[in-house]
């Protein structure tokens, strides 16, 4: 008897598979995650603009391929297959980052290539993973134990939390290494390695234990290929549009594509083809248009009744303001990154320097350590019947990441080129930003899939999820102003050169000066002006990123002299000069020149601040849209 009763109040051995298996994921993606910018910009030199927006636009796809890895599990693959060919995608493309973390010393071109190669076939890997393993824990339960999955979804996510925060503890002690000041680039393909055989032991976990715990309560394994006679039943359930809806949204999703195309690079043809301008100019205005045209193809449907249509646009009015949310949460692995790297007094406990990419472990921290409270708050206030509606709560999110990006500004108003931010406000900062995580990122899922009419709750999941990666790439552009900090100054006044000076038009610059700040990423490039020239700029840096990395190799803490580079002919340097093919100017953005950190980071309390305000002020007109739904 007892035997019995234990039987039936544990959890299916299953769980405890899925759960190690995406315990292991979500190291492999958060280790890679925290040393990606600081790879890019200290051993691919790409600089931290290019690196804010590579990273903006491989979390955006991040987020969309799921939708396709979604798809083909329903209809081909099943949840199985495509788990183990998405596990297997991403050990591979974390590999590849490995072999671009151990050449590019040697061959920077081909490092280059194996890294895009690498990203892109993690892109694909996330896709099918992702949306696989979650929705295989449900089928787990008899129907008479669906009460069990609030818990089963709490020990899930566990892992989730488990795996990301292992990984941003060890990953950082073994791939971001600074000794006396200078960071070893060396060091960043054991962080690869690892994530790679994390993967590698997820992957293995799920084949070899699938079939015999990841089954249903009668035994029969879950996941496997779809039935053919279940699409056709939910074939009658979807949506199904007319030629001309599919026409105007295919017309409407070009046009806008040019729009943001030319908003974001400034051109609607194809003439630049730098990878910073080729991630702007091509995946953020697809991302973008892609998600205003589906929202507007889901409308054109004549069926649609009237409260139908105001629940719609509730679900669009959220996943609009949720954008700005995760522009500003998702700083965490560029511009903040860069500045707990480079201008941040990272001393922590017990005198112990804490990694820069370390950092943001405290996010992971939090939310294991709030989320039970803030469930608590909200079952206390819905028993009291004053819990706040969904919109409301996500505007609370967006006021707490305005404030926690308002106190940071203070903090660094007065720190001038040399100053060093106190690691407590970049811990507070990860606070409050948790906390407004808690209010916001729960809330979304649910609310689509209660406001969604039947036939259209697939796509209009597309649009949310299509909003969180429009989220990520407005993070990547925001991300790219982000001003020289105190490490630039230094860097610039070891060559000889008052960045400042420059900065503020005070000093006129020569040649060969520009050339150095170009050469460290200190000023900008404009390759159209300098494809008419013919003058190998380009070349010659690459050249003397070389000797950089080999002057680097022999001696880790060895200073790069200004007499030690390659420089171009003085005719070719003058001409740098005079054509304006090389600048040194502040960053702008929406017209407004970002000076200064403080400026930087003010862009983010207006953006959220107003966002907040506005949501705030519109949540009882949109808690009416909702009629009912809570």
């Amino acid at each position: 008897m007892d035997t019995v009763v234990q039987s039936k109040t544990k959890h299916p051995k299953g769980l405890w598979v899925l759960f190690g298996t995406e315990m292991w994921e979500r190291f492999n993606f958060y280790g890679m995650r925290a040393i990606l910018t600081l790879f890019m910009v200290n051993a691919l030199r790409l600089g931290e603009s290019n690196a804010s927006i590579i990273y903006g636009g491989f979390l955006a796809l991040c987020y969309l391929t799921p939708l396709l890895g979604g798809f083909i599990a329903d209809k081909f693959l099943g949840n199985r297959y495509c788990i183990l060919l998405g596990g297997t995608l991403m050990a591979v493309g974390q590999f590849l980052l490995f072999y671009s973390a151990t050449i590019f010393d040697t061959g920077l071109e081909t490092s280059k290539i194996a890294f895009w190669l690498g990203l892109l076939v993690i892109i694909f890997g996330n896709g099918f993973f992702k949306p696989n393993i979650s929705s295989m824990v449900g089928s787990l339960y008899p129907a008479q134990e669906k009460s069990k999955l609030d818990s089963a979804f709490t020990i899930f996510y566990m892992g989730i939390n488990i795996g990301a925060l292992l990984s941003q503890y060890f990953v950082p002690i073994i791939a971001d290494v600074v000794v006396d000041g200078q960071r070893d680039i060396f060091v960043f393909k054991w962080g690869y390695l690892a994530a790679g055989i994390a993967m590698v032991l997820g992957t293995l976990i799920f084949l070899f234990l699938k079939d015999k715990y990841v089954v249903d309560p009668e035994g029969k394994p879950i996941g496997g290929l779809p039935s053919k006679s279940r699409n056709k039943e939910e074939e009658g359930e979807k949506a199904k549009f007319s030629s001309a809806s599919l026409g105007i949204t295919v017309g409407l999703f070009v046009v806008l594509f040019f729009v943001f195309r030319y908003l974001h690079v400034n051109e609607v043809f194809f003439s630049k083809f730098e990878i910073g301008s080729l991630v702007k100019g091509i995946i953020y205005p697809i991302i973008y248009a892609s998600g205003i045209s589906l929202a507007i193809l889901i409308l054109l449907d004549k069926a649609l009744t009237k409260i139908e249509i105001q629940r719609i646009l509730v679900i669009y009015i959220v996943s609009f303001f949720i954008i700005f949310f995760w522009a500003a949460f998702e700083q965490a692995g560029s511009s903040l990154t860069f500045i707990a790297d480079n201008q941040t007094d990272r001393t922590f406990l017990f005198g112990w320097k804490m990694p820069a990419s370390m950092v943001q472990i405290f996010n992971g921290l939090f939310v294991v350590i709030l989320a039970v409270p803030f469930s608590l708050l909200w079952d206390k206030l819905r028993a009291k019947g004053k819990e706040p509606v969904s919109p409301l709560k996500q505007a609370m999110g967006l006021a707490l990441i305005a404030l926690s990006y308002f106190i940071i500004a203070y903090n660094v108003k007065d720190l001038g080129n040399s100053g060093l931010l106190a690691i407590k406000w970049l811990v507070l900062l990860y606070f409050i930003q948790t906390c407004g995580e808690l209010c916001l990122s729960p809330i979304g899922l649910s609310l689509v899939g209660k406001l969604s009419p039947k036939r259209f709750a697939s796509l209009l999941y597309g649009v949310f999820f299509i909003s969180n990666a429009a989220g990520y790439a407005l993070a990547g552009t925001l991300g790219s102003i982000l001003p020289a900090t105190g490490d630039k100054f230094i860097a610039s006044e070891k060559q000889g050169i008052d960045l400042q000076a420059v900065l503020d038009k005070k000093y006129d610059v020569s040649g060969k000066e520009l050339f150095i700040l170009a050469q460290y990423d200190l000023a900008k490039i404009d390759k159209e002006k300098l494809d008419k020239t013919g003058i190998k700029l380009n070349e010659a840096i690459e050249k003397n990123n070389k000797t950089i990395n080999k002057i680097k190799k022999a001696d880790k803490k060895a200073e790069v002299k200004p007499e030690q580079l390659t420089y171009l002919s003085e005719p070719e340097l003058s001409k740098l000069k005079s054509d304006n093919i090389i600048t040194v100017e502040y960053n702008r953005f929406a017209g407004f020149t970002i000076h200064n950190l403080f400026e930087f980071f003010m862009v983010f309390v207006v953006l959220c601040g107003i966002a907040a305000v506005i949501l705030a002020l519109i949540s009882p007109i949109l808690k009416k849209m909702m009629h009912g739904v809570k």
